[in-house]
């Protein structure tokens, strides 16, 4: 008979709460949510790159601001890296979800 158990991913995280560039992790990966645990102030927004740095390809512009509380779920693969800058204003607190 078949193990029919059914076992959940499991990810890795990471939580940012400065305006900062930060490399999350280098080479391929999965990016699975970032969550917006505490909304950012005063136009504050996270761009996520694909990338060492943020000259990479961007995945996503986040506005903080207006998506508080909120879970985004992307289950993207990235190829290079995973960085991610948190900037203008207030920051936000975000934990970003990744393989």
């Amino acid at each position: 008979m078949a193990d029919r158990n059914v076992h959940p991913a499991s990810f890795a995280y990471a939580n940012l709460a400065a305006n900062a560039t930060t490399l999350v992790k280098t080479g391929s990966g999965l990016l699975h949510s970032i969550t917006i645990n505490n909304a950012g102030a005063s136009s504050n927004t996270c761009t996520v790159y694909d990338g060492l740095t943020a000259a990479g390809t961007v995945i996503a512009t986040i506005d903080t601001v207006e998506l508080n509380g909120r879970n985004l779920l992307y289950d993207v693969h990235f190829v290079t890296g995973l960085t991610i800058v948190i900037g203008t204003g207030t920051a936000a607190d975000l934990t970003v979800a990744y393989q």
